[in-house]
């Protein structure tokens, strides 16, 4: 069971994050989602569709303009709050690799810190254990945040994945994070080329065999940009086919730009897996 502010999941319930990024300069949307109302419209549209958590994040992954701590905080905080108000049953997580900014998110009321960094500040798992907060455990290969890769070398790449995630999570569990509230994900292009995230890819299926769920953030990412080369508004196909594999790999929670198409390529997967029933079965029965 994966527990998540109000919601409870089971086990092979697929469930969609949605990415709302309060960034000017994010890589995939440039800044549409970077002012209060459209960003607000983003989220009721996400939920109409099918998502049960909203990843809000205040700074683009790559590297780009300096982002303060105090910065992020001012596009994020208030923007948490808004959410809540207007969506209490909604799962909000804020994709924050600092830990002042992970309390001041919680005060707000985020029900979960996706850490995509890989713990590169320690503080962050502290500040989820004292507000009994979820958190995602990510494999970065212990780049700095804001960083790309650059000749990054695994003997062993899921080896690698495993021993990070799987130990994030024990810290976190050790902290006093609520084991059914802790994430693991192998952090695709996160320090990796794009051999070392379709590896990872593969296989997944090791890193769900470790008990914890599984978070995949697969979105228009540049390693499926290169395996098809396709620029970055032609990814979306690519991504559609590694979030079915990932699925039905046990991936467990999709982090997702388009969510109604997602939705769908889980709910067929999770169908075909014979975990959830078809919405409609009148073939072969008139």
């Amino acid at each position: 069971m994966l527990r998540l502010g109000r919601r409870e999941f089971d086990t092979h319930e697929p469930v969609i994050m949605a990415i709302v990024n309060r960034t000017p300069d994010s890589f995939y949307d440039q800044g549409a989602t970077f002012r209060d109302e459209p960003a607000l419209a983003r989220v009721e549209q996400a939920v109409a569709e099918g998502a049960a958590i909203i990843d809000i994040g205040g700074v683009k992954a790559g590297p780009g303009e300096e982002v303060t701590a105090e910065e992020e905080a001012r596009r994020t905080v208030g923007f948490v709050a808004e959410v809540r108000r207007r969506f209490p049953d909604v799962v909000i997580s804020v994709d924050t690799w600092r830990a002042e900014v992970g309390a001041a998110v919680c005060e707000a009321g985020a029900d979960l810190l996706n850490d995509a960094w890989g713990g590169v500040d320690p503080g962050l798992a502290e500040v989820a254990a004292r507000y009994r907060v979820g958190l995602v455990c990510t494999h970065a290969g212990g780049a700095e945040p804001r960083t790309r890769p650059h000749r990054v070398t695994y003997d062993d790449v899921m080896a690698d994945i495993l021993r990070v995630t799987v130990g994030l999570a024990e810290r976190a569990l050790e902290l006093g994070v609520p084991r059914e509230s802790i994430l693991i994900d192998p952090g695709h292009d996160f320090g990796k080329s794009t051999r070392h995230s379709l590896e990872a890819t593969r296989r997944l299926g090791e890193m769900v065999g470790t008990g914890w769920p599984v978070l995949v953030s697969l979105s228009n990412k540049d390693f499926v940009g290169e395996t098809l080369d396709k620029p970055l508004k032609e990814r979306v196909v690519g991504t559609l086919a590694t979030t079915a594999v990932s699925a039905w790999l046990g991936a467990q929670v999709y982090r997702v730009h388009e969510v109604a198409e997602t939705r769908q390529v889980v709910d067929m997967v999770a169908t075909i897996a014979g975990h959830r029933p078809p919405a409609v079965a009148r073939r072969g029965l008139a």
